[in-house]
């Protein structure tokens, strides 16, 4: 019971403390679903990265605390290049978007000239800059079907290409090798037991998943979408086929309903490095800011905005 106490104590001496510097900063916390349900709790706008993408843009505070990992709070920089953008823990990454690079992407458009190129959100700057309109889960099929021309490359997740592809026929949709190694390891059989533990339950899936686990779900969509199905679902029941942290949010909005997750080892290791203190630290010292090159920056701008655009 001491340390429940000592716990509780030191939980809300930080929340105090980052009120007070968000006021002092005039500062804002943007937080992932993906994020613990403490950090989710303390920001002022919680989405997925489209959302996020938009409030950006759109906020009037002068520094922006991105709880995220590094390609989020990147492009929050890119899109409000004058406003000092924090990320509280700096090696907070994305395996899936280290597996692409500006080079593969220059290979890509050498073999398949003509082609455009669009990437996935969970990307370096580096690659948004050469890239020529980027998506996110939520948008993907949309601003696909827009273009124009018939080939397409997509970069870097090879799961969500693939399911974009199965949405746009029309499309020839040359895909990269990458992946987000916690929804491409889920199985279908996986899926399968999940079910059987839990028959009444409907199975939401996010889009990274390999096509042998979106054969067996009942819905598709990004973590805002399945937030949005389970609220305005009949279903008492649901496994969740993305990301744990977005259990939080899920139980918060719907207390009368049940969420399970399709493993319990569906967890963003780089996700959860974020904690209270240090979104308290980045406050209170300035860190970890994100500094971009300008060039890459303008260029990377281009294939934000035409995203939010077409969008």
């Amino acid at each position: 019971m001491r340390c429940e106490i000592v716990m509780t104590r030191n939980t809300d001496s930080l929340i105090a403390q980052i009120s007070r510097l968000k006021t002092e900063k005039n500062a804002v916390i943007l937080a992932h679903y993906y994020q613990t349900g403490d950090i989710q709790d303390t920001a002022d706008f919680v989405g997925d990265s489209f959302a996020l993408s938009r409030q950006a843009k759109d906020t009037g505070a002068d520094v922006i605390v991105f709880c995220g990992v590094l390609f989020m709070a990147e492009s929050a920089k890119i899109l409000s290049p004058q406003k000092t953008v924090l990320l509280p823990v700096m090696d907070a990454g994305c395996p899936m978007a280290d597996m692409v690079t500006p080079e593969d992407v220059k290979a890509l458009r050498a073999r398949h000239p003509g082609a455009a190129v669009v990437c996935y959100v969970n990307s370096s700057s580096a690659v948004k800059a050469v890239s020529d309109v980027c998506v996110t889960s939520s948008n993907a099929v949309k601003i696909v079907k827009a273009l124009k021309g018939k080939q397409i490359i997509f970069v870097p997740d090879q799961n969500l290409g693939r399911y974009v592809a199965s949405q746009a026929p029309e499309k020839e949709v040359i895909l990269h090798s990458g992946y987000c190694p916690v929804h491409h390891n889920l199985t279908a059989r996986e899926a399968d037991n999940a079910r059987a533990a839990h028959p009444a339950a409907a199975l939401l899936a996010h889009p990274e998943c390999t096509e042998a686990v979106l054969n067996k779900a009942d819905f598709i969509g990004s973590t805002g979408q399945i937030l949005r199905y389970a609220g305005q679902s009949s279903k008492k029941e649901f496994i969740i086929a993305t990301e744990k942290g977005i259990l939080h949010e899920l139980g918060k909005n719907n207390p009368g309903k049940s969420f399970y997750p399709l493993t319990p080892e569906l967890t963003c290791a780089d996700m959860k490095k974020t904690r209270l203190s240090d979104v308290r630290d980045a406050l209170l010292n300035g860190r970890h800011r994100i500094e971009l090159d300008e060039d890459v920056m303008n260029r990377a701008r281009r294939c934000l905005d035409r995203m939010l655009e077409l969008a």
